[in-house]
């Protein structure tokens, strides 16, 4: 099987699982934005997957994705920036970024704003909010009652755009009930900035948990590209 004929069927695959969790939760999957992951996957499969019909990708470090975004331009992805961000690097990372997904702090809200200043559109901005019960080391993310702030001062920014909420299910825990949690969040979030409807959540393996609390982009990465290539 060629490398196009695997990523066909894996993201056929995966097309499906969409589909099934939306008439499942009566939604239409056309509201559904596939973000297919690609970390250390080459810049070979990024055009394999533009040739297939996949808009968006996602990547989390920042000299990768840098390098394949330059590489890639000609394809006009919207790439996403999924990973943990330093504040050192984000103005860097909002020159090449579409969306950037990670926003978990305020101390990156300035270096973003200008780097975003070097766009032509304005950079579309999650912020990553934590789903972890308070005091548990966890995933990255800000708490929930400091969301308000984070989401004044983004939104205080000509050039960023604040599209909505990204969060990860917690390790450990049932995916139903932390996005359960987070459409609670997403709710009040959503009634203090109705524009700000975004809500990327679930991976590979709770997509279809994510789908049926909201979700409007899933972050796909093994269950497209297979497993990760074994050198890195």
């Amino acid at each position: 099987m060629s490398r196009r004929e695997e990523l066909a069927a894996g993201l056929g695959a995966v097309r499906e699982r969409i589909a099934g969790a939306c008439a499942a939760s009566g939604r239409d999957a056309e509201e559904i934005t596939l973000v297919v992951v690609t970390k250390f996957f080459p810049a070979s499969d990024v055009r394999l997957l533009a040739d297939l019909g996949v808009t968006d990708v996602g990547e989390n470090r920042h000299q990768e994705a840098e390098a394949k975004a330059a590489e890639c331009a000609d394809l006009g992805m919207r790439w996403h920036f999924i990973g943990g961000l330093q504040s050192n690097k984000a103005a860097a990372v909002a020159a090449y970024s579409s969306v950037v997904e990670s926003v978990d702090r305020p101390k990156l809200v300035g270096p973003l704003a200008r780097g975003a200043a070097t766009r032509e559109e304005p950079l579309d901005v999650l912020l990553q909010v934590s789903l972890d019960p308070p005091g548990r080391e966890g995933r990255a993310g800000v708490d929930p009652d400091a969301l308000p702030a984070l989401a004044e001062r983004v939104a205080g920014e000509e050039r960023l755009r604040l599209r909505g909420l990204m969060a990860v299910a917690p390790l450990g825990e049932d995916p139903a009930t932390a996005f359960a949690r987070l459409a609670e969040i997403r709710a009040t979030f959503v009634a203090e900035h109705p524009s700000a409807s975004w809500l990327s959540a679930g991976m590979s393996g709770d997509l279809e948990h994510a789908v049926r609390h909201g979700a409007t982009h899933v972050r796909i990465g093994s269950a497209v590209l297979g497993s990760r290539p074994t050198d890195k």
